[in-house]
């Protein structure tokens, strides 16, 4: 019998190993102890207890630096990434608190607001953090939130691979391990907590393969599913639609191997798929009309060229113990996108797994669908190490319905979660001697093999600096004094991409106080409809002071530019225009805004601009 004749049908039906690879204590029945039956049952339990530990002190261990201050500390780079999460973890306790609307906002981007509903404000996450956020603040809400995502992804991938996978609990323990911690995982970490949270896709994955198998009921479980899908939903779309094209490869990839799976399952399959659309569907429709219907939506974002070098599978990532900061500049969009550094060593682990065990289905569905999404991950245009060398696959996809939402370096997300699948699958072949007619393997040899490709993965904690404090003007509420229902605080520089600060001004009020601009996701020129940009469309006032932020120079002001800065004042309907006294370029930036306003007044750790007397609306037509 060949591997892939014993393959388990469709992942579902476990096989038991030849022999138990879970330890007892070795005491015989009988003696005023456990029965043995008894204590496997809880060496089990302690088993999977001791790995999810590991999983919980490994994340721990990577946030370490952040846990040290979560207020005063932020990463590096892409700093307003934080901040916009943490607005969004404010937003959920206004929502509970004071029934706000959950899916659009008129507290950012005034007057205009932003869709939340097309900038993923992971309500599925951020609400279930309101007792934390209201207890602790948003910063450690964020932290906390970081922490959980992490180790809860590897948890929930062990569980699956533990239960309906692999027979051995070592097996996957190494594939919920890499799920949760691979270098993809642990690139977004820093950033985007709505991205590393997939604790749900593995269950998803899992529900969608149990509609394959003999049994299934498809009503029953296409509600599992729909009610897994709608949630998945509102922590991220992305990585909902990720799950699902990777599922959908997957099962085509190993239903073209094993045809003779196809006629019995398909009617299964596709009642549940339907039953699973009918409600999800009818759940998500008003959610999803705002979103690609409502106010400030917008159509498709121009990342095309957003995609992985080639030579950064063979790299380290950046958070890994191999990881070369220097060398990884420019493999990779951003720091926060490192999402296909494997590293040599795992590369050609890889290579030879698929050799070795090439006869299995499962592994040759697994590796020809971590080949295909790494492949799309390239983006557009292929490169090396930084050189244009060709068109890349990603331009066959880009412009299909929904795709064109797409990040395409994230596609290594999907690859590197199949690559911890066939780890997992390997170490079980090899533990349980299951590996029928190929070569074997002994464990000490895959013991070293697995080690020279992993250590070098292992996550070193991901690095922080300093940020300026809020201010006390506004944690100690004296900015309330300046500012009536519907008016803004404008802080300098204006809140926008890079200059995020003012989001954190707003959580550390939960909102009640409201800025113009943001850092978000909306329409280009502010039309609805139009492709995306981060941030609002261009103003003359923020351009001027983001200039002097970056610069530390003063600019020269003219009368033109006074008038157009009091008209952006007008259409935001700004009380008060407030400069950190600490803020790195405030003597530039102080000058520059008395050049436009005149003096300020110091009050507490700020400078304050009453502007309420100029910058009332006005009936007359501004310049923009």
């Amino acid at each position: 019998m060949t591997v892939a004749d014993s393959s388990p049908e469709f992942l579902l039906d476990r096989p038991k190993p030849a022999a138990p690879d879970d330890v007892t204590d070795g005491v015989a029945p009988g003696r005023g102890r456990p029965t043995a039956g008894r204590v496997w049952r809880w060496s089990k339990r302690r088993a999977d207890l001791l790995i999810v530990a590991v999983y919980v002190v490994t994340a721990v261990w990577v946030t370490g630096r952040l846990w040290v201050d979560p207020a005063g500390r932020v990463a590096p780079a892409l700093q307003s990434d934080p901040s916009l999460m943490q607005w969004f973890l404010a937003h959920a306790v206004r929502v509970v608190t004071h029934g706000e609307n959950p899916l659009f906002t008129e507290r950012m981007n005034v007057p205009d607001g932003v869709n939340l509903m097309a900038n993923t404000p992971m309500l599925g996450l951020s609400l279930p953090m309101v007792p934390v956020t209201m207890l602790f603040g948003p910063a450690v809400a964020f932290v906390t939130l970081v922490t959980l995502m992490l180790s809860g992804t590897a948890a929930a991938w062990y569980f699956v691979l533990s239960r309906h996978l692999v027979s051995s609990r070592a097996a996957a323990a190494v594939g919920g391990w890499f799920c949760g911690f691979c270098p993809a995982m642990l690139a977004h970490a820093n950033w985007h907590p709505n991205i590393i949270g997939q604790v749900l896709v593995p269950f998803i994955v899992w529900r969608v393969l149990v509609l394959c198998r003999p049994g299934a009921r498809p009503v029953r479980d296409g509600l599992i599913l729909a009610a897994l899908v709608v949630y998945q939903a509102f922590i991220n779309e992305e990585i909902l639609l990720f799950t699902a094209l990777a599922c959908a490869v997957f099962l085509l990839a190993y239903v073209l191997q094993r045809r003779e799976l196809w006629a019995p399952a398909w009617r299964r399959l596709l009642g549940g798929l339907a039953v699973c659309a009918v409600v999800a569907g009818a759940l998500l429709a008003y959610p999803l009309y705002v979103q690609f219907a409502g106010p400030q939506n917008y159509q498709g974002i121009q990342v095309a060229h957003f995609g992985n070098d080639l030579a950064a599978f063979t790299s380290f990532g950046t958070p890994t113990l191999g990881g070369n900061e220097l060398a990884n500049q420019n493999l990779a969009p951003n720091p926060s996108e490192e999402n296909s550094f494997f590293g040599w060593p795992l590369v050609l682990l890889l290579v030879v797994l698929t050799v070795w065990l090439w006869r299995d289905a499962v592994v040759r569905a697994l590796a020809f669908s971590a080949l295909f999404f790494a492949l799309l991950s390239l983006g557009s245009v292929v490169s090396y190490q930084g050189r244009e060398i060709g068109p890349g696959p990603w331009a066959l996809f880009v412009h299909l319905p929904l795709l064109h939402f797409v990040v395409p370096t994230r596609f290594g997300m999907i690859a590197s979660t199949l690559v911890g699948v066939i780890l997992a699958v390997a170490t079980d072949r090899v533990l349980s001697r299951r590996a029928a007619g190929v070569p074997g393997v002994s464990r000490r040899a895959w013991a070293l093999a697995l080690a020279m490709a992993l250590v070098p993965l292992i996550p070193v904690a991901l690095p922080a600096r300093a940020r300026p404090a809020v201010p006390d003007f506004v944690t100690s509420g004296t900015w309330r004094s300046y500012v009536a229902e519907g008016q803004t605080v404008v802080p300098v520089p204006v809140t926008e991409n890079g200059n995020a600060d003012g989001l954190r001004w707003a959580a550390a009020t939960r909102l009640d106080m409201s800025v113009p601009r943001g850092y978000f996701l909306g329409p280009s020129n502010g039309q609805d409809g139009d492709v995306a940009a981060f941030g609002a469309p261009p103003s003359q006032g923020a351009g001027l002071l983001a200039r002097v932020a970056v610069s530390g120079v003063p600019a020269d002001v003219d009368d033109r530019q006074r008038r157009l800065f009091i008209d952006d004042l007008r259409y935001w309907n700004a009380a008060i225009v407030v400069l950190p006294v600490r803020h790195l370029q405030a003597p530039a930036l102080r000058r520059t805004v008395e050049d436009l306003l005149g003096p300020g007044q110091r009050v507490d750790d700020v400078w304050v601009w009453d502007v309420r007397e100029i910058a009332t609306p006005r009936r007359t037509e501004t310049i923009r």
